[in-house]
């Protein structure tokens, strides 16, 4: 059973920064690309950004780049999502997905996580 658990969500002034986790388990994480999306009261779910299963190829849609950055760690089945210079735009619940082919499109990934609440004060 594949499981995807987030942490490191909280409550953060504006222009701080927070870091998220994502730990994985009941698959070969390292032949799947992950991706972080984003969902704000009211909205649809967003990409946020993707990495490939090696970590050589990351993408991240327009509002984060230069502001986030994903990793991973394929010793340890995590995933990570630093967040800095966070805006209050930024307030949204954060999951973590995983899928066997990259991609950028929410509806490509058949794993998901429960979310992480991440609230950006202003």
């Amino acid at each position: 059973q594949v499981q995807l658990v987030e942490s490191g969500g909280g409550l953060v002034q504006a222009g701080g920064s927070l870091r998220l986790s994502c730990a994985a388990s009941g698959l070969t994480f390292s032949t799947y690309a992950m991706g972080w999306f984003r969902q704000a009261p009211g909205k649809e779910r967003e990409f946020v950004g993707s990495i490939t299963w090696n970590g050589g190829i990351t993408h991240y849609t327009d509002s984060v780049k230069g502001r986030f950055t994903i990793s991973r760690n394929n010793a340890k089945n995590t995933v990570s999502l630093q967040m800095n210079s966070l805006k209050p735009e930024d307030t949204a619940v954060y999951y973590c997905a995983a899928r066997r082919s990259y991609s950028l499109v929410v509806q490509d990934y058949a794993y998901w996580g429960q979310g992480t609440q991440v609230t950006v004060s202003s």
